[in-house]
């Protein structure tokens, strides 16, 4: 795809502040860093954008992107729905978490904690998003119950939602120390526990 000089220098921006938030967090960027960071003038910037939180939206979508093709990309070749799961656990922690994607750790649990009591509507924002992967993760239990794959009288909304606290959960105590291990074992015992909703 070949972009205009002001989609590039939009994508630019967004890249830049990606990184910038992810790693000092979002009230601790300033607008001079990103100006600094990219070279551009307050004009140039405020071209694209009309803010530094219409900033952190445009970076919220771009996080989601990369997050969605590390983590959900072919996942519809594996036909069995708990495999699906099982591979979407290794890629969140290992290709996306382990292998540092973005300089600080996870944008998406960085930013909670960071907008948490400070932004209601970015904070629903980022927990609309938690939600929707929990969903698809319900949808993927619930068509593996409909191919006789599980056992009988599993919450699906319970478990999806366990599955995604536990890798937000990793990805907060992984921020803060780089331990390999952190997420080596949340794959190990999420696999443990998943496997055991067979029948």
């Amino acid at each position: 795809m070949v972009y205009t000089k002001g989609e590039n220098t939009r994508k630019r921006i967004v890249e830049v502040a990606l990184q910038l938030f992810s790693r000092k967090g979002y009230f601790n960027t300033s607008i001079s860093d990103i100006l600094e960071a990219t070279d551009l003038t307050k004009g140039g910037l405020y071209g694209h954008f009309k803010s530094k939180e219409d900033i952190w939206y445009a970076v919220y979508e771009e996080a989601a992107r990369v997050w969605r093709e590390i983590v959900l990309r072919d996942m519809r070749a594996i036909s069995d729905p708990i495999e699906r799961i099982l591979e979407v656990i290794e890629r969140s922690m290992k290709d996306y978490l382990g292998a540092d994607i973005f300089e600080g750790g996870c944008f998406f649990v960085n930013s909670l904690v960071e907008l948490s009591g400070q932004s209601s509507t970015m904070t629903r924002h980022i927990l609309r998003g938690f939600v929707r992967f929990s969903k698809l993760l319900q949808s993927w239990l619930r068509e593996g119950y409909e191919k006789g794959i599980l056992r009988e009288g599993i919450n699906f909304k319970e478990v999806g939602n366990f599955i995604v606290i536990s890798l937000n959960g990793a990805a907060t105590l992984y921020s803060a120390s780089r331990d390999p291990n952190i997420w080596r074992q949340t794959i190990t015992q999420l696999e443990l526990y998943v496997n055991q909703l067979r029948k």
